[in-house]
């Protein structure tokens, strides 16, 4: 008996009066959707401090009295300026996937899909201070090095859906035998992103002043889709 009564009082939620739980949640979500909406206008007032000086030299008190929080509140949500752009680098290449899945899943051919998807993916990588799309072309390439574990899952999404859409050219009969829809997805991804950052920059070997033509999105798509082998 004692033993039962013992089980009974360890488990409390089982026998609580269904208010109390339904209170209980409602208080729950309301402070998970407060605590959301500080943390989006901390990411907001991020983005916009970069585009202001066109660079993530910022410091965490800038982006503070921006978003018209409370130092104490950024600490409560974030370690530090690194992790807040963490966050906003993984926030941009979140909603760089929704744009991008949209536009491709408005195409019905498999390769026209994956084409848009490049070719936007392209576009939406180039730098551009005015353009609200902080995918950080002088932040991407030291993140990759001190934080790889958090790049992969920041790109994981991204990923996923190129694969998808590689997936579906191999379903058709349209890519290559012997290629693998997730390792091609990779080196795409990796292609087209790199390309794009560093489209307009001079690099070494640049002797016929190549970038004096900035690559476009059609080149690079070109370049995915058919190499620099001659085919019959």
């Amino acid at each position: 008996m004692t033993q039962n009564m013992a089980d009974v009082a360890s488990s409390p939620g089982e026998d609580e009066p269904t208010w109390r739980q339904r209170a209980v949640e409602r208080s729950t979500r309301a402070a998970k959707l407060r605590a959301e909406q500080r943390v989006q206008r901390f990411l907001d007032a991020a983005q916009a401090v970069i585009t202001d000086k066109g660079t993530t030299d910022f410091t965490v008190q800038e982006v503070v009295e921006r978003s018209s929080q409370s130092l104490r509140s950024f600490y409560q949500h974030f370690d530090g300026k690194h992790e807040l752009l963490l966050a906003l680098f993984e926030d941009a290449l979140r909603r760089t996937t929704v744009q991008i899945a949209a536009a491709a899943g408005a195409k019905t051919d498999p390769v026209d899909a994956l084409r848009t998807a490049v070719e936007l993916l392209f576009e939406l990588s180039r730098p551009d201070p005015g353009a609200h799309r902080p995918l950080f072309t002088e932040f991407a390439p030291r993140l990759m090095l001190s934080h790889p574990a958090e790049v992969r899952r920041a790109h994981a999404p991204l990923l996923d859906l190129l694969t998808a859409l590689t997936a579906a050219v191999a379903d058709g009969g349209q890519l290559r035998r012997g290629l693998q829809p997730r390792r091609i997805a990779a080196l795409t991804m990796e292609t087209v992103m790199f390309t794009a950052q560093t489209s307009g920059a001079p690099y070494p070997g640049d002797l016929e002043g190549a970038t004096a033509r900035p690559v476009t999105a059609a080149e690079v798509w070109d370049f995915i889709a058919h190499g620099i082998t001659a085919t019959d």
